[in-house]
């Protein structure tokens, strides 16, 4: 087998584990709308009203991943079927290996309070405080979007009708990275993200590593932060194509955790997208210690034309992980909005001029259609 065979072998093995790691829809099932809407029709006209904002809203572009007020109604004000029914929605658009971190990280709050010898009282450190928004009203036909968000937590959709055209920025988070102490001690819920880096890292020769290290220091945090959008004007680190075999097999293993985070249509898309502006254009960058485990600040990122993917572990002790995941053409859903609205005034100018054609012909008939005008 030539390396060609066994890297379309290997890419054709990521796209099935994408599709292997959400449930199928059923004929039954609703679609993304009308499982959004239904999640809508549970609030009262109180809630409805903190939870839904204009599709144009700045609100819809005022993400962020820190504790801090925010907008939309959150978990701990709903009732248990509304509760299900936002939950439905998170699931709807997640695999089961996204849905599984982000309930993961929910639940780390508690795991917080507990570390941090918070009272009952003191709601700092509280699960239910993850907000759910949605932007426009959701319809089969027209552009609209959601976000999920709280503490290191913030995925920000946008869909036209029913399709999924972008969910990024995609921000995921663990504190602690790795819990010290009490029932839940060693648990990881971004485990993946940390062990494969550090296999990719520790695959690489000494001419590989030269590239790959970019600063002995990582930085305090994600580079790009809670920007609208992005621009790392100058890419670092290896590219894909300089790697082996073996070691673009764990690169794309790396991949898949972050682009497997959601439901199978959409990881799909992701990856075809990738793989049309060219996987060997995509760079692996390391910054920081070498060592894994608590006390070893580190930092990383995969970067290529149409993405960027960040990881820095480095706050409380090197035991503090935040992610994010953005697109570099897409963030929001622009490009596919910009296509959208395209092909929508394409489809006007040709409906206009066609119309116009056959105005010629009658005047009864140019009445009638001035009419619908």
């Amino acid at each position: 087998m030539n390396i060609k065979q066994g890297l379309f072998i290997l890419f054709s093995g990521i796209l099935t584990a994408c599709s292997s790691s959400s449930p199928k829809n059923t004929p039954e099932a609703l679609s993304l709308a009308e499982t959004a809407s239904a999640f809508l029709n549970t609030l009262s006209p109180g809630q409805r009203e903190k939870a839904v904002f204009p599709f144009d809203s700045t609100e819809r572009f005022n993400w962020h991943f820190v504790p801090r007020e925010r907008l939309g109604i959150p978990v701990k004000e709903m009732d248990s079927v509304q509760q299900q029914a936002a939950f439905t929605l998170l699931r709807f658009t997640l695999s089961e290996q996204g849905y599984r971190k982000a309930k993961g990280i929910m639940e780390l709050e508690a795991v917080l309070k507990e570390l941090e010898n918070r009272g009952p009282e003191d709601d700092y450190r509280d699960q239910g405080k993850y907000y759910f928004s949605l932007f426009g009203e959701p319809s089969a036909g027209t552009p609209w979007g959601w976000r999920v968000e709280g503490h290191h937590l913030s995925i920000n959709y946008t869909s036209i009708g029913n399709k999924l055209v972008s969910a990024s920025p995609e921000f995921m988070g663990a504190n602690p990275a790795i819990v010290p102490s009490g029932p839940q001690k060693g648990r990881q819920v971004l485990k993946d993200e940390t062990q494969l880096a550090f296999s990719l890292l520790h695959s690489l020769n000494a001419s590989q590593l030269k590239k790959t290290l970019i600063s002995e220091e990582a930085p305090t945090d994600i580079l790009t932060g809670n920007k609208r959008e992005v621009l790392l004007e100058h890419p670092e680190g290896i590219f894909f194509h300089e790697l082996d075999i073996r070691q673009k097999e764990l690169f794309m293993q790396l991949l898949n955790t972050y682009t497997g985070n959601f439901r199978e249509e959409f990881s799909g898309e992701m990856m075809k997208k990738l793989d049309e502006a060219g996987m060997d254009s995509l760079r692996f960058a390391w910054a920081g210690s070498r060592q894994a485990g608590p006390g070893n600040p580190h930092y990383y990122r995969i970067q290529g034309p149409v993405l960027l993917i960040e990881y820095d572990n480095t706050q409380n002790n090197a035991n503090h992980v935040h992610t994010v995941v953005r697109d570099l053409s897409n963030d929001f859903g622009e490009d596919a909005l910009k296509r959208h609205y395209r092909e929508g005034h394409s489809r006007q100018e040709h409906s206009h001029t066609r119309n116009s054609g056959t105005h010629a012909h009658s005047g009864e008939e140019h009445a009638q259609a001035g009419g619908q005008h």
